[in-house]
């Protein structure tokens, strides 16, 4: 069932929309504006402390009570954004690290070691570097102020230089990212939190332990989990223990999973239902059904991930990067084994603890265990992760006070700075390497995550191209969709413009939504028991609002196909169990939407734009001469 490589030339059309979007490409485009952001609150927040150090200080130190009755709770405004908001950045932290495990790069578990490992390595060897440089002082037990890495920074530095990685480097630095904040808050709940209640830490411990029960019995109602959320915090703060740990824990525990075709088919038929008759008990059967086809991770990220990245984490900045600075405090400060050992320890431990433990894992696992992607991207995630900012100021606070924090507030600024410099180093060095050397050490010699739960079978899928292409793109389509009629002269530009790239349709009919679908898609099979698939393909899709049996009997006239015989094929429904085991393969591979694309067995998450499109066949061409 095949057809040369050669074919018309269409002008590829960009296709726009909320379909195209996934949940970890909105996390890093808010992450590139989020960044820029929390550089300006930086700056504005050492503005104000230059010019008006007192005012800054007392407003920061006003308290703010909220209370019901006789209970409540004041604290600090600077402890109310560190304590409380802070909460919620770490809670959308642990929605995205649960996502990765569900449903990226980290589904497969034994890709979560060597991660892992490199996170636990980053944070020692910095903190062996800051307890070497501190040795002796009365400063040595800030070392927790030196091993966490700043997420928005880091994913904003890969953000504004993402074009020159490949796309696994992402969840490597948040796997990274999450670790080592993990253990940063268990270390500030262990080394740097005030006397240990211990009624109110087993109150806390009780109320998760409610929490994990309810979430076994399958309850999905959020302002049940957000009232125990909020009951745990309470204990946690009331215990000692620095509650933003509560945030972090509750992301991790909240399920990521794709939308079934299942339920978006009931969905559907919920809002035929209110179309019809439009009352207000339907119209809240529809929400809840919409709703219901959506992970409970997905919304919450949706919902809260724009807070933080540009409200919460940049009025962290503002409450505690400001410092008053003098030539002779600089000059102090650099000076000081504080400042100093935050510096190296981000600037030299970060990058040596993470690209060390990636190549010792390598070498003892002989191959089993290796980064999915190349050495000179690890290097650049090694720099990445030397930025040092959220958790590092906020461990600071809690070590530190007065000369010794402003600091450690210089060391963590500068690291920010040293970090980027050090990233952008990286990428001049690997864009300096010959184009082999360069491809190697950005994507590595690691097989990729197959997706495609059915492989392509040229004796039986509809190939279009050179059957021995080292790159094949499969789209399950629906000939009645609009968005596969606009994805069709891109795919026909990827044709002409790749040689060597095969491409595969197969059939996903959108029946609840598109009534003539599943017609025409027995239509195409019809025509491919006459040779004629492609001709059809190409109709079809051309004439995407007349699928109806006289159009499709015309159409098979206009190719010359017997009518006659077309139209028993069609009574007779041949093409049914051909389009059924398409349909039965998407379902297998979580697909359930169209278009949806696949190269070389990995979905393609990104735009379906002629750019979009041939930037990932380059690379999975450029991937397929590493890998044999």
């Amino acid at each position: 069932m095949t057809q040369p490589s050669a074919t018309p030339r269409f002008s590829g059309q960009t296709v726009c929309g909320d379909h195209m979007r996934t949940p970890l490409r909105d996390f890093l485009r808010t992450e590139t504006g989020s960044a820029a952001v929390l550089l300006a609150a930086a700056i504005a927040a050492l503005t104000w402390a230059n010019l008006g150090p007192s005012a800054y200080e007392s407003f920061w130190q006003t308290h703010l009570s909220v209370r019901i009755g006789t209970a409540g709770v004041s604290l600090e405004l600077r402890e109310w954004v560190n304590s409380g908001l802070m909460t919620l950045f770490f809670f959308v932290l642990g929605l995205e690290a649960r996502r990765e495990f569900d449903m990226g790069e980290l589904r497969e578990r034994r890709r979560v070691a060597l991660p892992l490992l490199a996170g636990l390595s980053g944070m020692i060897v910095p903190v062996a570097i800051y307890l070497a440089v501190n040795a002796g002082q009365s400063s040595v037990h800030g070392w927790g102020a030196a091993m966490s890495t700043d997420t928005a920074f880091a994913l904003g530095i890969l953000a504004l230089l993402g074009s020159r990685f490949p796309e696994g480097l992402r969840a490597f630095i948040l796997t990274v990212t999450v670790v080592d904040d993990f253990v940063a808050l268990g270390v500030i709940a262990i080394a740097y939190s005030d006397r240990i209640d211990l009624q109110a830490l087993l109150i806390g411990l009780g109320i998760f332990g409610v929490i994990l029960l309810i979430r076994a019995g399958g309850v999905r109602r959020g302002p049940v989990y957000a009232a125990l959320g909020v009951a745990a915090w309470l204990a946690f703060l009331e215990c000692g223990v620095d509650p933003i740990v509560v945030g972090l824990a509750m992301g991790l525990l909240t399920y990521a999973y794709p939308a079934a075709r299942s339920d978006l088919e009931r969905a559907s038929g919920l809002f035929r239902l209110f179309r019809e008759q439009p009352t207000p008990e339907l119209e809240r059967s529809v929400r809840a059904g919409l709703a219901s086809t959506i992970s409970p991770n997905e919304r919450l990220q949706r919902m809260y991930h724009p807070w933080t990245s540009y409200v919460i984490v940049p009025l962290f900045a503002l409450a505690n990067a400001g410092i008053a600075l003098s030539g002779d405090q600089l000059a102090g400060a650099f000076g000081s084994p504080v400042t100093l050992g935050i510096l190296f320890a981000f600037l030299v431990g970060k990058p040596i603890g993470i690209l060390g433990v990636s190549w010792l894992t390598t070498r003892l696992s002989r191959g089993r265990l290796r980064p999915q992607v190349g050495w000179g991207a690890i290097a650049a995630g090694g720099t990445m992760a030397g930025v040092g900012f959220t958790v590092s100021l906020l461990i600071a606070t809690l070590a530190f006070d007065g000369d010794r924090l402003e600091e450690a507030k210089i060391g963590i600024l500068s690291a920010v700075v040293c970090a980027f410099a050090a990233t952008w180093a990286v990428t001049l060095v690997i864009r300096a390497l010959p184009k082999p050397v360069r491809v190697r050490s950005l994507l590595g010699t690691a097989k990729t995550i197959v997706d495609l739960e059915a492989p392509v079978d040229p004796d039986r899928d509809h190939v279009r191209g050179p059957l021995d292409a080292p790159v094949t793109l499969v789209e399950y389509g629906d000939f009645e969709c609009p968005y596969c009629g606009q994805a069709e002269p891109v795919v026909r530009d990827l044709l002409a413009d790749f040689g060597d790239l095969r491409y595969v349709w197969r059939h996903l009919p959108l029946n609840d939504v598109h009534p003539n679908a599943q017609l025409a898609a027995e239509a195409s099979e019809a025509a491919a028991a006459r040779g004629a698939f492609w001709e059809m393909h190409d109709l079809l899709l051309d004439h995407q609002g007349a699928l109806r049996i006289p159009d499709l009997v015309r159409y098979a006239e206009e190719i010359g196909l017997d009518t006659e015989r077309f139209r028993e094929d069609l009574r007779a429904r041949v093409g049914a169990a051909r389009v059924a085991e398409d349909v039965e393969s998407a379902d297998l591979s979580g697909v359930s939407g169209t278009p949806t694309f696949f190269i070389n067995g990995r979905r393609h998450h990104g735009a379906y734009d002629i750019a979009g499109l041939s930037a990932a066949v380059r690379a999975a061409r450029e991937r397929t001469a590493l890998v044999p």
